[in-house]
Parts: C-alpha cells; structure tokens; sequence
C-alpha cells in the first residue's frame, strides 16, 4: 500500500463530472499513473440539504421533517423529490441506457428501503414502549449516507465507461448486521483490495460504532478521508475543492485580489477551522499530523496549479501574514459578576454550564469579573444558555450581542508593530474594535467587531496586509 495517495473530492466538485474526469482523476493519464489513487467522494452538491437540511436557510430536509412532524406525508414528500432529483440527475450524466438503468436501480432500492423503514419505525413507535427520539440519531446517519452512495456508484459506472477499472466501494452500512469500529472497518474493508490495479471510490460517510454524523457533525466524509490516509499509511492527503486556499475569501475580498497560499502547516489548519473556513476538519487532521502524511489542498478547476501543501514542519522564511479569515453573525455573550473577582473557579463553573447545555463555543476569554462566550449558533440556543446561567449566576449581568470575528493567521508572526497595523487599518476605515487578542505562539491575531463591519473589515485588513505585494507572492511581509 505504500506510495499511494488518499484524494477527497467536495460536493461541488463531484457535481461536474467533466472536471472530475479530466482535472482529478485524468483519464488521459498513462495507465501507470491512474492507480494507487483512492478517491473518497462527497455526495452531490445540495444532496445532504435535502437528506438532512440547510444549514444556510434552515430549509428542512427528510430528516428534519421526519423529527419534527407526526405525520409522514411532509417528509415522505421530501424523500420524493430527493429520489426525482436524483434520477434527473443520472438522465444527465448517462448517456447510455443500461448504465442509467443501473445507477437509478441503486436510487430507487435505497430510497424505497429508507421510506419502509421510516414508515415502519413510526408504526412501532406509535405504542407507548418505544420512543422515537431514541432512533433519530440512527435515521439521521442512514439519511447521510444516501447522498454519498448515489455519487461514488455514479462516479465507479462513469469511470468504468472509460476503461478504468473502477471499484465501488461502500462504507455506508446499507444492510449490513455488523456495526463495526470506525478503524475496524475502513482496515477490513480496503485491506481486500490491490490500489496498484483498481481505482477505489469510496463513499465519504461510514456507517460504524461512533456514529461518524453525530460525533463529528457535516464534515464527515473528511474524517472517512483522513483515516484511509492515516490507516492505509498514504504517502500524501489530497483534498480536491472548487476554491484555492487563498489569503482570504474571495467573495468578499475579490477573486482578483486574493492570493493562493503555496505552503502553511497543521496549525494554521486549525485556526482556519475554528472560524469555519476548514482546509479539514481539525478532528480529521489529527491523525495526519501524528503519521507525518503532508494534506495538499487543490483548486479543482485548476488542475495545473500545486494548490496548497500543509505539514507540519513548515514555518515561513520571515515572519509574515499568510491569511485573513473570519466568521459573522457570532453572538458574544458577556456574564459580568462583581463576585467573581478573585475567584478563579468561576470561569471552569461557566464553561461547565455551556456544556451541559450543549452549546458551541467558537472562543471564551475573562478578565477579574467578566467572561465572555462566543457562540456560533442561533438565538434560541443563546437565549436558553442565558437562562441556564442565570440561575446560577441570579446576580450576574447577562448581556448578548450580534459580532463578527476576524482572525489574521500565519504560520510566524513574531513581527514587531503587528498589531498596530491591524488597529491601524481598522481605524482608518472608521471600524470600532471591540475585542482583540494575539496569542503567545504568534500563530494568530483575532479582531472582534460589530456584525455589519464584517466584509469592510475583513476588506480593510486584507488590503493593509496584502494590497501592495503583487499578486504572484503568497503573502504579506512586513518590513
């Protein structure tokens, strides 16, 4: 197994089959470089959203009607049009008949099967000995796995139609009775095969003990990836995304304006993860970086360009900026207590009481009598956290508000006179910080400003920090 490559390929990405086949996979390739490749694929771009739902809209797909509705017409509904949309999809990407035949049989079998299932699961939950809010979990899972199934055998049929020797392989669980570990089962199931002599497709969700959804959230298939990398002992992680990792976000900033970043490491990786703009998900990036395996992160619709390499030995020339990132509509949560002066239990107390409630925290900091949370969820997940506070804290002044928070990232940045060119760019845009903090390890520098400044901000910072190097350079130096 050594001297392969693990690739993820992102649900935008598999939704253009054409750049799939000639920019990742490269069929025109000499057969010898076809192989020892395996590809973990993603489900079709809005596939999961109509499975699961929108994290963007709040648009609900089967399964959140199927949690929050006692009848069965508004998710059965759902399951139907997510079963038409993708049959559409394969009159699309098929043009011969038997092999659109054979992709929709697979739909159709695991759609009906789901909807038995479902069906049957709210007959016997119906009697008062089985509760249903013990399964969602479980329904949750089996509706994640759909959306991977239906691209990777799509994928493995149009490959095959090339003349490579394709294989599907599936993690989903689909009426298997064994539930396996996670390790268990990626080693049992990709051990019976040679990567030299087929090219393995693998479906990014794993049906297996953790409950790959649940214990690490939408970002499941990139866990599935890091750990056939990690166990299979890749000599490089690929992810394939429809984006270079870039100096900022180009939608904000400017497509023209931004900068890809040719080098950083794992711990740039990780502050990126923590305000959402994941090169991978940091659970998944763990098992990399104790096997030393390098992540490559490549712009699929540039096929020539060597995208971004992250390791874990890479540190900048000098030191530099390498990155401007951040995360709006964040709600900051502030618990002021004159009592908690010299009292250094309460902020661990607090921390206590977020979790119980099972609220994300994006970063908390404290002072002698105040702490602050900052939350990424809604305001209903604020506001039952406030409730939960106050009654242990019934003296406390508990006040929230919408912010953004910006994080300015480089692998060094032990510049002197750093922060003064970040307050300084914000200032002469007229931008009110509201927080601002630079860690020890000189890794990051996060800005806390008002909800509404965050693209004038995130525009600021990276014009003071990026503007005047020409666009060929990486990232901003400092004299």
């Amino acid at each position: 197994m050594k001297g392969h490559t693990v690739e993820k390929i992102g649900g935008t990405s598999m939704s253009d089959y054409a750049a799939v086949r000639d920019n990742i996979i490269g069929v025109q390739r000499p057969h010898d470089e076809l192989y020892n490749r395996v590809f973990v694929v993603s489900a079709y771009s809005g596939m999961t959203n109509m499975l699961l739902e929108n994290q963007s809209t709040n648009k609900p797909g089967v399964y959140a009607l199927f949690a929050n509705d006692d009848s069965d017409w508004a998710w059965n509904e759902r399951l139907s049009d997510v079963s038409r949309a993708m049959h559409e999809h394969n009159a699309e990407l098929f043009d011969q008949e038997h092999t659109r035949k054979q992709a929709d049989q697979l739909v159709t079998e695991r759609v009906e099967g789901i909807r038995t299932c479902l069906l049957d699961l709210q007959r016997v939950c119906s009697y008062g000995h089985f509760q249903i809010d013990e399964h969602l979990s479980t329904v949750r899972e089996m509706l994640a796995g759909l959306g991977e199934a239906n691209s990777a055998f799509n994928t493995v049929l149009l490959l095959q139609s090339e003349g490579i020797n394709a294989r599907f392989v599936d993690l989903t669980g689909w009426r298997e009775t064994e539930n396996m570990a996670l390790d268990d089962k990626i080693q049992s199931v990709l051990g019976k095969y040679d990567f030299s002599k087929e090219m393995l497709i693998v479906t990014g969700y794993t049906q297996c003990k953790e409950a790959l959804l649940t214990t690490f959230g939408r970002g499941y298939s990139e866990i599935t990836f890091s750990k056939i990398a990690e166990l299979t002992g890749a000599r490089e992680a690929v992810i394939h995304k429809e984006y270079h990792l870039s100096s900022a976000d180009p939608k904000v900033v400017g497509a023209d304006k931004v900068q890809p970043i040719g080098r950083t490491n794992y711990d740039v990786a990780d502050q990126l993860s923590l305000i959402g703009m994941e090169a991978i998900h940091p659970k998944s990036a763990r098992g990399l970086r104790q096997k030393d395996i390098p992540l490559r992160v490549k712009n699929t619709f540039q096929p020539d360009h060597d995208g971004t390499l992250i390791t874990n030995d890479y540190k900048s020339d000098e030191p530099c900026v390498e990155i401007v990132a951040g995360k709006r509509r964040v709600f900051a949560l502030d618990i002021f207590d004159q009592d908690m002066a010299g009292e250094q239990t309460h902020f661990l107390n607090i921390q206590k009481l977020v979790a119980d409630c099972e609220v994300p925290l994006l970063a908390r900091e404290h002072n002698a009598n105040t702490v602050t949370l900052y939350i990424p969820s809604g305001l209903d997940a604020v506001n039952r956290l406030k409730k939960h506070l106050q009654k242990h804290y019934p003296n406390a002044d508990i006040s929230s508000r919408k912010v953004a928070i910006i994080s300015v990232i480089g692998s060094d940045m032990n510049v002197p006179g750093i922060l003064a060119d970040v307050s300084n760019a914000l200032a002469d845009d007229e931008i009110i910080i509201l927080a601002m903090q630079q860690g020890m390890r000189q890794v990051d520098i996060r800005v806390v400003v008002n909800d509404e400044d965050y693209e004038a901000a995130l525009c600021a910072l990276h014009g003071k920090l990026f503007g005047a190097k020409e666009s060929s350079e990486k990232k901003a130096k400092f004299a």
